[in-house]
């Protein structure tokens, strides 16, 4: 039975990401990057600051952990989803506190078009991470995927807050903006 969708409850969540704080077991190292990031010319160019941080969210300090992420991503890019699904369970079993787990999982439900658990491991996500643009914009995409454009807008502006350098969101945003909050193609 599909899980039912929570789009109220995750805007909401979305709506306070300003006031909330990433959960201990983020990596400090991550602020600078975010404060770089965010600026109009960062001092570092701003795909390398996204690669750095896409690449501190995938790992982890413990080998199995690391490993297993490394087994999730490779899975869903192979679709091997029935893999990727048992990784993914075992992962966030095993490191609830880790942020990228719940995301790569929330990856795996959109992909499946599971929406509903797609949503709440969003969720999960952002309680942990809340700068997780990447969960942000998936939250959007499966706003837009329901017809709730207006969700859909707020959300990929709060990932615009968080990273102005997603140049396919914001030129999506532009559009939505051009159109009356509507997304034309």
């Amino acid at each position: 039975m599909p899980e039912p969708i929570a789009f109220d409850e995750c805007l909401q969540l979305v709506l306070r990401l300003d006031a909330m704080k990433p959960s201990p077991a983020q990596p400090r190292r991550l602020d600078a990057l975010f404060r770089d990031l965010a600026r109009f010319r960062p001092q570092t160019p701003a795909y390398e600051l996204q690669d750095l941080i896409w690449a501190i969210w995938t790992n982890h300090e413990d080998e199995y952990a690391d490993e297993a992420m490394e087994q999730a991503i490779n899975a869903l890019a192979a679709k091997d989803y029935d893999v990727a699904h048992l990784v993914l369970d075992a992962l966030v079993d095993a490191r609830p506190e880790w942020a990228e787990a719940w995301n790569k999982r929330a990856t795996l439900h959109f992909i499946k078009g599971d929406d509903g658990y797609a949503v709440a491991d969003v969720m999960e996500t952002l309680q942990r991470e809340p700068r997780h643009f990447g969960a942000i914009s998936g939250f959007a995409q499966i706003c837009l995927r329901h017809g709730r454009e207006p969700e859909a807008l707020i959300a990929f502006e709060a990932a615009l807050a968080i990273n102005p350098h997603l140049e396919g969101v914001a030129a999506l945003v532009a559009e939505m903006h051009a159109n009356d909050g509507r997304v034309l193609h």
